[in-house]
């Protein structure tokens, strides 16, 4: 009987070749890949990054109608008063601090409407006193306007019968002059802001004149007159002649104007029109 033999593996035996041809590769898996009974290692998957927060936009300042941001537009100024030097005084003082920008200066009541025009201020510095009339009348013709600019008088008088007919003609704040500048600076801020600011000197006095009608009075708002010739000129003031206002008092009419006489004389005036004017700046001629 045939004995089948099998070939034992000769131990060292040298590995085949595969890079010859016709070298069969034995069964088995590859040394770089994995063993069919091990699991398969997965691709790890990529962290995931923290995501960014959003960037917000940071928000534009809105513009004016001049174009410029408004965070950052200055308070525009015009001083009215006749005296260069004072307003060149004044215009350093306002512009040595941060936000204010003194755009235009007027020395007559008939260059305020124009002014206003062309450098739209956003405060209106104004004096009392002026060679073409009284910086009450120009307060006036502001305050009939649209969109008028806020009004700060800045005057050397500070007597009731002024201060009380700047607030009758609309002004926001009254300075005497010869305030520090602080209190000057103060006050235009406040002013463009849409306040009202009033000096140490008046403040306290505003209350009794606004409240008592007494104070309008014309024998209290010019005292250099007497009774009889301050009801003349209130009488003056709403428009009435000598005639008329002789049959309102039932007086001559010679009497009355010897009272209109005195009245002129008293109150250093040359014309009826003047008069009138004094005393309309004082608030009289209303009723």
């Amino acid at each position: 009987m045939n004995e089948h033999r099998v070939d034992e593996p000769q131990p060292n035996a040298p590995e085949p070749d595969l890079s010859q041809p016709g070298t069969l590769r034995p069964e088995g898996p590859r040394r770089d890949e994995p063993r069919r009974d091990e699991p398969k290692a997965e691709d790890p998957l990529p962290e995931d990054p923290m995501p960014a927060e959003p960037k917000l936009a940071e928000p534009k300042p809105a513009e004016s109608g001049s174009g410029e941001p408004q965070g950052v537009r200055p308070v525009r100024v015009l001083v009215v008063d006749d005296h260069p030097l004072f307003r060149e005084g004044l215009k350093a003082a306002l512009e040595s601090a941060e936000g204010i920008s003194v755009v235009a200066q007027a020395e007559r009541i008939a260059e305020v409407p124009g002014a206003v025009e062309r450098s739209a201020p956003d405060v209106v510095i104004m004096d009392l006193s002026l060679p073409d009339g009284s910086g009450l009348e120009a307060l006036r013709t502001l305050s009939g306007r649209e969109q008028a600019p806020p009004v700060l008088m800045l005057t050397m008088s500070d007597d009731d019968g002024n201060l009380l007919a700047a607030l009758q003609a609309g002004a926001r704040g009254y300075l005497v002059k010869g305030a520090g500048r602080e209190e000057v600076l103060h006050a235009v801020r406040t002013v463009a802001a849409g306040g009202a600011v009033f000096g140490g000197e008046v403040a306290g006095r505003i209350a009794e004149l606004l409240a008592g009608a007494r104070m309008r009075e014309a024998g209290q708002l010019f005292p250099e007159l007497t009774a009889r010739e301050a009801e003349v000129l209130d009488l003056v003031a709403r428009g009435l002649d000598n005639r008329r206002i002789a049959r309102e008092l039932v007086v001559a009419e010679k009497t009355v104007r010897n009272h209109v006489t005195h009245i002129f004389e008293k109150l250093h005036v040359g014309t009826r029109a003047e008069a009138v004017a004094r005393a309309r700046d004082m608030g009289l001629g209303d009723g």
